[in-house]
């Protein structure tokens, strides 16, 4: 991360604090999507011992390198243990039944995915992705479905999505409720968030806030300030802020999350927060930002590619007092901070562990105007 910043960035640095571990190493995942595959991957050992299993249907996670197949899993350690149970009920239920899983070559076989989400409100939220050409299919669909409902009381949402398309992305898809509520809610220091199936949600959900009272704590905010959150999501930091905010203007790409993001400040009783959905740089212009007013600070967690030019153009116009950046992807975000460094200079750097046992890191700059 620190390499990224100065071998790319090229820019003056403060002494990086040392990365914020994450208390939890398992079970910290609040969401994981599970694939059906009729492609169970072997092992180099399995394949040389001629291995056959009597199943060779799969659920578990896509292999690197080979996008056909997927890697049994039993027992996964990264989210809450019903996930598990939930995930090996519906499996052998589709064993015993003789259920078709999906082939991804031939684009065949009726299970394609599963996603679950835990919450730290104790809701739970199963969503079944499936492939229906037939009468026949659409009721083993349903079947699954009712043995789940059946037999795991505990989950509060129960939905499906019915998916043809030759990739499992279910943004522009109806996602139908089966059972229960179309969403959950997530709780932090008080603030309830509505989480839909298509919403984004830091997965760790105990390190996303300690990630955010670090954006917060950057911000330096009195009461008095008018911010700007850029890439602002399901409006989750714009709400988490907005106590020791005068106003919050948050832009979000997506149209459902900021829906959502509208809805978290109604149910949360918010009422200094505005919201527009739209591209990044075709919303936040010259104009846009006359309108509303020069923000005093501007909060941005910009998605892996970082920010677009126009948006970086537009900032240096805006002239925030501070710029509180959180980046996943620290190459793009160092990019980005030698852009910004002709009028700001990087005062603080906090890495954040959102990932155990991975090499991802959160990466939170703060920088003030020259």
């Amino acid at each position: 991360m620190e390499d990224n910043l100065r071998r790319i960035g090229k820019i003056e640095l403060p002494e990086t604090t040392p990365i914020m571990g994450s208390e939890k190493t398992q079970f910290y995942r609040n969401k994981l999507e599970f694939t059906f595959s009729n492609k169970r991957w072997l092992t180099e050992e399995e394949v040389k011992q001629e291995v056959k299993y009597e199943q060779m249907n799969a659920v578990g996670f896509h292999i690197p390198n080979a996008f056909d197949k997927v890697l049994a899993i039993e027992k996964c350690w990264l989210q809450d243990d019903i996930s598990n149970r939930i995930r090996n009920a519906a499996r052998d239920f589709a064993y015993a039944k003789g259920y078709s899983f999906f082939n991804l070559r031939s684009q065949e076989g009726m299970l394609r995915n599963m996603m679950v989400r835990t919450s730290t409100t104790g809701e739970l939220m199963v969503l079944l992705q499936c492939k229906i050409t037939s009468t026949n299919e659409e009721e083993q669909m349903i079947t699954l479905l009712q043995h789940l409902a059946d037999s795991f009381p505990e989950i509060t949402s129960l939905l499906y999505v019915i998916n043809n398309k030759c990739n499992d992305t279910i943004t522009d898809l109806e996602v139908k409720v089966f059972k229960g509520n179309d969403h959950i809610f997530e709780e932090m220091e008080g603030l309830r968030f509505k989480v839909g199936p298509k919403s984004f949600y830091q997965t760790n959900s105990e390190q996303a806030y300690n990630l955010y009272k670090v954006a917060r704590a950057y911000a330096n905010l009195t009461g008095e300030e008018l911010v700007y959150d850029l890439y602002t999501g399901t409006g989750t930091i714009a709400n988490f802020v907005s106590r020791q905010a005068r106003k919050v203007v948050g832009i979000e790409y997506v149209p459902e999350a900021i829906e959502d993001a509208k809805v978290n400040s109604a149910i949360n009783g918010i009422e200094n927060t505005l919201f527009y959905a739209g591209d990044m740089k075709d919303i936040l212009t010259r104009d846009f930002i006359e309108e509303h007013g020069r923000p005093d600070v501007i909060i941005t967690d910009p998605p892996r590619a970082g920010m677009h030019t126009d948006v970086i153009e537009a900032i240096l116009f805006a002239a925030p007092k501070r710029i509180v950046y959180v980046s996943c992807n620290p190459a793009t975000q160092a990019r980005d901070l030698q852009l910004l460094d002709k009028d700001y200079r990087v005062t603080a750097v906090q890495p954040v562990d959102m990932f155990p046992h991975t090499h991802h890191v959160e990466n939170v700059v703060l920088l003030e105007k020259r």
